[in-house]
């Protein structure tokens, strides 16, 4: 998966392939069904976590804002840099509530040949069992800062990441990869738009799906309040 590049020439090309559209060959579906019937994916025990929907939950603001992201995914990585500033400013307002759903595609796991979308979804789960929704959103922007490509990160960085993002004792969590299954059968429940089409990055307001084209105002704050 090559580099988050030049944002001018990314929005070019992104306006037209809106996301990375979630394609779930016959082989991926049946290594997931295998691996989920032994031990069904549960979702991570944490007061910051919706135990209905894995969300992880930033803030108590009016307005809902949702993002669904694979931390390997380009266009994430980009969405990220673009849309990251004003939903941060909208969360330390008080206008938003933020609910995060990190998710690995089976086939951007296996492209980085590491298992990293596993791991690192894993891993912001991990921060936010043992430091809450603000650490793990902390956490969040600081692997996405890093555009992790090829092999992606290791899981030292990303313990070291959720040290600093105030979860300094995440390591064994992440080693273990404890909610990795999780996150990849949330590959399951991505929400979908008007031609059936699912994948990431995701974002809905107040429960509405949104066409992501790279214009903040129209897409994110003029549908608030």
């Amino acid at each position: 998966m090559a580099a988050a590049g030049n944002k001018t020439n990314w929005f070019a090309i992104w306006v037209s392939v809106a996301v990375v559209v979630v394609l779930v060959g016959v082989g991926a579906l049946v290594w997931w069904m295998n691996s989920s019937a032994t031990s069904p994916a549960a979702a991570p025990e944490s007061a910051a976590v919706e135990s209905e929907t894995g969300a992880i939950i930033v803030g108590d603001g009016p307005d809902e804002v949702e993002v669904w992201a694979d931390f390997y995914c380009p266009h994430c990585q980009d969405f990220e840099d673009l849309y990251g500033p004003a939903i941060s400013e909208l969360v330390d307002s008080g206008e938003i509530t933020l609910r995060l759903q990190p998710v690995a595609l089976a086939s951007l796991n296996a492209a980085s040949g590491t298992q990293f979308s596993a791991r690192s979804a894993s891993a912001m789960y991990c921060v936010a069992e043992e430091a809450g929704g603000q650490a793990a959103y902390d956490f969040m922007t600081s692997v996405f800062a890093l555009h992790p490509t090829g092999k992606g990160l290791t899981n030292e960085k990303l313990t070291q990441l959720a040290e600093d993002a105030g979860a300094p004792d995440a390591g064994d969590c992440i080693a273990d990869q404890t909610h990795a299954k999780f996150a990849l059968s949330q590959a399951e429940n991505l929400p979908a738009n008007e031609q059936g089409q699912a994948g990431t990055p995701s974002m809905l307001v107040n429960g509405e799906y949104v066409t992501i084209t790279g214009d903040v105002a129209a897409d994110l704050t003029d549908r608030l309040g």
